[in-house]
């Protein structure tokens, strides 16, 4: 008797399923990946429960042909790719054809999809892989798509899944990438009919980042862009003071998808340099662009591993990148904003402050301060009457025909579309207005894509006097903008660090012979890949010799070891390679010198006479980053000249009345 048989094709969908379908945020993704591969410009999720009771992807995409639907349905039918050539320069984010059958397979789907060249629409209803229905009805352009019961037939992932809270935050978090990587559509998410996400859909991708993290975040971010020959790198990145103890806000995208990837992740971070502190990280959206040649998306079914081409490459360009960015930035912390409250500054006007008047001839709204109105105007704002009206002392009589159009008209019929009241109505605000949706976002951070361009260029580091010391730990220093405060060790050790950093970028042939030689032993399994890193010690002046079994001698070292401490700077160095077997040359030379300068800078309670307390000063102002040390800890704060003022009550808020801070 045979023992190998095919699987039926409901239960090899089940097993695919598995791969795909996740949990519900794994339903949400692959319905709005196909919906965005439909050249949709709108798409709306409603989700009940976190999706695990329903969730519906509503698109205005190109729909669905009617003797296409039930294919649809099929393992591996795909519009997106044909022959083995289009596998490798993939421009859609679906192409496998996978995602349809094995949602269906694992829950209730009901389809209403239509092409706009059709006279009617398609319903298509398949519950746990069998077809239910199929017939015609009444749909606009696009496609409709309702799963219910997921993971009904499978009980055992359905036992599985986390809190509702749990799994909303990670179909939050998937539109939230998806919003980013298409800033041209118009995404909105609702759980519970309760909207989560709104986007514009306008292109900007400043928007679209502020509508997902705030706008007060949006204002701490700073654009980027750089490329090469192959590839083009843009996007949003924060600046250290604002960072997350988590990496999942930076996102990776790659032409239009996003991606997981350890070394461009890695890149971002170093393009930082020493300015985030331990166990932070940036919020960042990194927009790559590159040839579809360059890039294998066909590595795992959820398609968020990918392999790069030239990959080092594309991480060198990200880190440069970054980095150049940043260098421009003047990085001093407030003393209060660094304390965790809010220093108070002049306050902005809230979103329903605003006026949005519309100007004469033009479609585009301008922004003014709301002026305070007396009863008469408010009332003749109501009543319809211009702007311009309502700024007069004496409000001037509306015109007769100004008022009627103010009427409001009920439609009960639609023959009364072409009413002459209507037609009036449209003929007086044709040429006027050009209705579109105000979105005080963008009033918010419209400025962020040129603030370099702007605002005027600081001193990247003012000039300091030197007062005096503080407990042996601080140095108190004053500039014309206000008092600074200076701790002493972060700031020798970014001193010492650059030194260093530079001292042992220079590496000679020069050599201190040392009369006894150091006898380094290891376990088998450290001394193998010792021995694989044996060249590039040899490039930074460690020679290792082979001395018996697992043993190395050391018979000379660099000459910029410090005396007493050559063992234990070689031993720490082998262990950076145990650790990290990629650990490049300049990684490891960056390594060196945080190590030395942390363990040779002054410490707390260390009292520095005048002449030394200057010239570290000194040494700080020639730093090419003077803010933080090498470990991201902020080497000074500055208390302006207003929060000093306003601690001795020197000056005082208004008491003109009580503002809400936006």
């Amino acid at each position: 008797m045979a023992k190998i048989h095919e699987l039926a094709t409901v239960l090899a969908d089940q097993i695919a399923a598995g791969e795909v379908v996740e949990r519900p945020a794994s339903v949400v993704k692959e319905l709005v990946e196909n919906a965005i591969d439909a050249n949709s410009t709108q798409i709306d999720i409603y989700v009940k429960e976190a999706g695990i009771k329903e969730v519906t992807v509503i698109d205005n995409g190109e729909g669905i042909a009617a003797e296409d639907v039930p294919l649809a349905f099929f393992r591996h039918a795909t519009s997106k790719i044909k022959d083995r050539q289009d596998l490798f320069q993939v421009n859609t984010l679906g192409f496998r054809g996978e995602a349809l059958p094995s949602i269906a397979s694992v829950a209730d789907v009901c389809l209403e999809t239509a092409l706009q060249t059709e006279t009617q629409g398609t319903f298509y209803h398949v519950r746990g892989g069998e077809v239910t229905a199929h017939k015609p009805a009444a749909m606009r352009q696009g496609t409709k798509i309702t799963v219910t019961d997921l993971f009904y037939n499978t009980p055992a992932r359905l036992k599985y899944l986390s809190s509702l809270q749990t799994e909303l935050a990670a179909i939050s978090d998937i539109v939230n990438r998806l919003a980013l990587s298409h800033g041209e559509i118009a995404f909105a998410l609702y759980n519970n009919g309760k909207r989560i996400l709104q986007t514009a859909g306008n292109g900007k991708l400043i928007q679209t980042v502020s509508a997902i993290y705030g706008i007060q975040n949006a204002r701490q971010m700073v654009a980027f862009s750089g490329e090469d020959l192959d590839f083009k790198v843009q996007g949003y990145v924060s600046l250290p003071k604002l960072t997350r103890a988590s990496r999942n806000y930076i996102s990776l995208l790659i032409n239009g998808r996003y991606i997981k990837n350890k070394q461009l992740l890695k890149a971002v971070l170093q393009g930082y340099g020493s300015k985030l502190m331990v166990g932070r990280y940036p919020i960042g959206v990194i927009d790559i662009h590159l040839d579809p040649l360059l890039v294998d998306v066909n590595v795992h079914p959820t398609k968020q591993e990918v392999r790069i081409s030239k990959e080092e490459q594309l991480a060198n360009l990200i880190e440069q990148t970054i980095y150049a960015r940043l260098a421009k930035e003047n990085l001093i912390p407030s003393a209060l904003e660094n304390l965790g409250s809010k220093p108070k500054t002049k306050r902005e006007p809230k979103a329903e402050q605003l006026d949005f008047t519309l100007a004469e001839n033009s479609d585009s709204y301008e922004v003014k301060p709301k002026p305070k109105r007396s009863t008469a105007e408010i009332t003749q704002v109501l009543m319809g009457s211009s702007l311009a009206q309502t700024q007069e002392t004496t409000p001037k009589p509306a015109k007769a025909q100004d008022v009627a159009l103010t009427k409001p008209v009920i439609i009960e019929d639609k023959r009364q579309l072409d009413s002459d009241e209507l037609k009036a109505w449209d003929e007086k605000y044709r040429a006027k207005v050009q209705v579109k949706p105000i979105n005080t976002a963008e009033l918010e951070v419209e400025h962020a894509d040129d603030q370099s361009s702007q605002t005027p260029v600081k001193e990247k580091f003012p000039g300091l006097t030197y007062i005096g010391q503080l407990h042996g730990t601080y140095l108190l220093a004053q500039a014309a903008d206000g008092l600074y405060l200076v701790d002493q060790h972060a700031a020798q050790e970014r001193c010492k660090y650059e030194y260093y950093r530079e001292a042992i970028g220079e590496v000679s042939k020069a050599q201190q012979e040392l009369l006894v030689p150091i006898i380094l032993s290891y376990p088998t399994t450290d001394t193998l890949k010792i021995s694989e890193n044996r060249a590039k010690l040899a490039e930074l002046g460690i020679e290792l010799e082979e001395f018996g079994q697992n043993t190395f001698i050391v018979r000379r070292h660099p000459t910029w070891f410090i005396k007493g401490q050559e063992e234990d700077t070689i031993r720490e160095m082998i262990e950076w390679f145990l650790e990290d077997h990629k650990l490049t040359v300049a990684k490891f030379r960056e390594k060196t010198a945080i190590m030395m300068s942390c363990k040779r800078s002054i410490k707390a309670n260390h009292h520095l006479d005048d002449f030394q307390a200057k010239a570290l000063l000194e040494q700080l102002a020639k730093c090419n980053n003077p803010f933080n040390c090498p470990h991201g800890r902020p080497t000074l704060v500055h208390f302006r000249n207003s929060e000093l003022e306003r601690m001795f009550k020197r000056i005082q808020d208004p008491h003109q009345g009580k503002q809400t801070e936006l």
